[in-house]
């Protein structure tokens, strides 16, 4: 796995490029340099590989939710619904199958760091200066590297107001989350993003009572509205109380749990509250003032189009430059960034439209434009729906909840925008980002009425809504 430094003292060792980070963007950016011969370390504050993506984020929550799905199907199925009355599953049993997912990633990415001749050096990293890396290791050594380049890779982590005691056992955030050693018998989620709605899925699933306090008027406003109508609905079936347009006043830990107070004068009180309202980039206390790098007041740094920073040597990528803040973004961020390091260019960008994967229950998966926004710009576009209810695959595997929603332009056919609710939504949509990236007339509607699908398949729900928007016309 690469050198271990360690030992005392300050010694100093120089590579091309040191990234800062192992998580998916470190990852992009250091596979990409080493294939191109640079001398690459990655300095990793925590015990192993993977970043936040797979210790606290991206894949416990998602190998959370796959059991949780799991644990739904088997309820729902009247083959094994009398059997299952008599199971009892906990979240701490949900979370040891996230942990050896976990583990498989961790040795995954070790050896593709082996294989590559990464150095893998532990501890906290902070700038002596423009091209020196001081990192404090566990023992207490400090190491000096010397480096060319750097990549400031070092991710977010949740968004924890002073104000709120996260000291306290009851009152968590979504890292702290997964140290949970009990099923609450109610849970409070104060945010409903991306992490607020799918815990509110994960949780809901397992019996527990959710209240998802939202600061907003609707869920996901940045989704297609009949899309996060679909969500509420479904989420309301399993449970959960939702609250639109609450703000915080204080959070108030008891021994027997927490209370929430909000400006509107209502109170929740159940077991356990989970914050989910907001990140913050993690570029604290990493000597980044000396160099004129200024994070903002989330903590996270700007870059131009190449990923550099004020310091052209030194780039950043990943959730510490913001939007878009997912894994998949990241990765080709880290790519981006290793190209231009090692070439002195790079042409290529992140496509415009990035798709959107959200693993509630049932999960969405959108690309494109949306119903508002497109008559917003006032594009004359039609729309394409096909229900799961009415797919023979959806029956076979009783996941019925669900559409795919196709927006067209109504006189060229191109595709605008896909908007996939329900069972393998973020595989079904792959299907057509590969259409809808192709250039005029390939990308047209017309692809999906004309090609022949596997039967019975999730696949055909394409050619019963392009079918079925093309008789709009």
């Amino acid at each position: 796995m690469g050198q271990n430094l360690g030992g005392t003292g300050m010694s100093s060792t120089h590579f091309d490029t040191i990234v800062i980070g192992s998580g998916p963007g470190g990852e992009g950016a250091a596979m990409n340099l080493a294939k191109a011969g640079h001398r690459v370390a990655i300095v990793e504050a925590h015990p192993q590989v993977g970043g936040g993506c797979t210790h606290w984020g991206t894949i416990p929550s998602k190998a959370l939710r796959h059991a949780a799905q799991l644990l739904d199907d088997y309820k729902r199925n009247p083959l094994f619904a009398q059997t299952m009355r008599q199971v009892h599953i906990d979240y701490p049993q949900l979370l040891g199958a996230a942990a050896a997912v976990i583990q498989d990633q961790v040795s995954t990415r070790y050896r593709y760091y082996e294989r590559n001749r990464v150095q893998i050096i532990p501890g906290r990293a902070r700038f002596a200066d423009g091209h020196t890396l001081e990192v404090q290791q566990a023992s207490g050594a400090v190491k000096a590297l010397g480096g060319n380049h750097f990549v400031i890779a070092t991710g977010s982590r949740p968004y924890r107001p002073p104000d709120v005691d996260f000291l306290h056992p009851r009152v968590l955030d979504s890292d702290l989350v997964l140290d949970l050693d009990h099923t609450p018998s109610g849970l409070t989620i104060y945010g409903a993003g991306v992490i607020g709605c799918e815990y509110a899925s994960i949780f809901s699933s397992l019996g527990v009572k959710v209240n998802l306090v939202n600061t907003r008027d609707r869920l996901l406003a940045f989704l297609d509205d009949e899309i996060t109508d679909a969500l509420s609905y479904h989420l309301r079936d399993q449970g959960v109380v939702i609250r639109h347009n609450e703000e915080y006043e204080k959070v108030e830990p008891l021994d027997d749990g927490v209370v929430l107070h909000c400006k509107s004068g209502k109170k929740f009180k159940t077991d356990a509250l989970l914050w989910a309202n907001g990140r913050t980039g993690n570029s604290a206390a990493m000597g980044l003032e000396v160099l004129g790098i200024e994070p903002d007041h989330r903590g996270n740094i700007a870059v131009n189009e190449t990923y550099q920073t004020v310091q052209p040597h030194i780039y950043a990528v990943g959730d510490i430059v913001g939007f878009p803040n997912l894994a998949s973004a990241a990765y080709d961020q880290g790519r981006f960034a290793g190209t231009h390091i090692a070439e002195g260019f790079c042409d290529e960008r992140l496509v415009r439209d990035i798709p959107t994967g959200i693993y509630t229950l049932p999960e969405i998966s959108c690309l494109g434009g949306t119903e508002r926004e497109l008559t917003e710009q006032r594009i004359p576009y039609e729309v394409g729906r096909s229900f799961f209810r009415n797919l023979a695959r959806g029956q076979i595997t009783a996941h019925k909840a669900g559409m795919l929603k196709l927006l067209f332009h109504r006189e060229t056919l191109e595709i605008l925008g896909i908007h996939c609710f329900g069972h393998s939504a973020t595989e079904i949509l792959h299907i057509g980002q590969a259409i809808m990236a192709q250039p005029a007339p390939h990308n047209s509607i017309k692809y999906f009425m004309n090609t022949t699908f596997n039967y019975p398949t999730m696949a055909e729900a394409y050619r019963v809504a392009a079918l079925n928007g093309y008789n709009r016309l």
